[in-house]
């Protein structure tokens, strides 16, 4: 459906960094916009929202997802007339990584089930006892600090905004609105001197036990690394860790849309090679970038993260939106997002 706006009424967890400090005169600028604004203010004028009902069949509403390039959906439950969650690709990667290959049921076998027996909403064939039932939202006269602590402590990359009154949902707010916003606005505010500090310096980003996956490795190789890592994307790379290109959650969407996902041995470079959907690429960053030069490429890029490489492309980090958002905004109010 078409949203229209009315009148109001880890990747990995990024590490607490030096960018801003409480002796910065320019510390708190971020922060004090992101108070000052709310949820509605990020909201564009116009949107499309796709909703899923909890017995619609898995394999539809996946496909639903790529039919409509959308990352993820809230889900209502007729029978409680309410919103009970969110189905996202993270979802498609956990069935897809633990019944691929069980020896108790194919995975064609399950292509019928509905998503409420997918969530454990049914008594019979709870298959995902595990997955998060609760549903993280915000309202729309929320701060937009509210919400990047609310992304950040729950680990989460959408935040459905939900009018109190009407209980619909509104809006699907992400790390990369909220920046986006900020980029579009940052003239209305002075412009913090930290930003001219290059990477190296401020050390905002992951630099340890990066996330990558050989080209040679097969596709369930990398979905186990998404599973037990929880990160959005692997730099693909070769044997001598030059990054080749970047394998991200929205990248195994493809899979539902080529109905190629039984066939999970197939190698990186093969699934790289497959992509037909929209795909992201390697937007890559270097250590002595500044940090205004970073925010503006990612904005501009439209991307999740960057890959930082050193002078022969070997991943030597990686930087993400919610590394930015915990460093400039959450870092100078002393709130970690652990």
């Amino acid at each position: 459906m078409e949203i229209v706006k009315q009148a109001a009424s880890q990747d990995e967890l990024p590490k607490i960094n030096t960018v801003c400090t409480s002796s910065d005169p320019d510390a708190e600028v971020y922060m004090n916009f992101m108070k000052k604004h709310c949820c509605y203010d990020a909201m564009p004028t116009s949107c499309k929202l796709v909703v899923f009902d909890t017995t619609l069949q898995v394999k539809k509403a996946f496909f639903a997802l790529v039919a409509n390039g959308l990352r993820a959906a809230p889900l209502w439950d007729s029978k409680s007339q309410r919103f009970v969650g969110m189905l996202t690709i993270t979802d498609f990667i956990n069935i897809l990584h633990r019944y691929y290959k069980s020896p108790m049921v194919q995975i064609y076998e399950l292509e019928e089930h509905k998503i409420e027996t997918w969530r454990g909403d049914s008594t019979k064939n709870v298959y995902l006892q595990c997955c998060n039932r609760c549903l993280i939202s915000i309202t729309p006269d929320a701060s937009l600090f509210d919400a990047i602590y609310s992304l950040l402590k729950h680990k989460i990359h959408r935040l459905p905004v939900i009018d109190p009154k009407s209980g619909n949902v509104l809006h699907i707010l992400t790390h990369k609105r909220i920046l986006k916003f900020l980029h579009l606005f940052g003239a209305m505010i002075p412009k913090p001197k930290f930003l001219q500090k290059t990477i190296e310096e401020v050390g905002i980003g992951t630099f340890k036990e990066i996330a990558t996956v050989q080209e040679t490795a097969t596709l369930y190789d990398a979905l186990s690394v998404f599973v037990a890592r929880r990160v959005s994307a692997l730099p693909v790379v070769d044997s001598k860790g030059k990054v080749l290109a970047l394998y991200s959650r929205f990248d195994v969407i493809n899979l539902a849309a080529q109905k190629t996902y039984n066939n999970l041995n197939m190698t990186m470079r093969e699934a790289v090679r497959r992509r037909t959907c929209f795909v992201e690429g390697v937007i890559k960053c270097y250590g002595h970038e500044t940090l205004e030069t970073i925010i503006d490429r990612i904005v501009k890029a439209e991307v999740h993260r960057l890959v930082l490489v050193d002078r022969e492309d070997v991943v030597r980090g990686i930087i993400s939106l919610s590394d930015l958002l915990q460093a400039m905004v959450l870092t100078p109010a002393e709130v970690a997002s652990r």
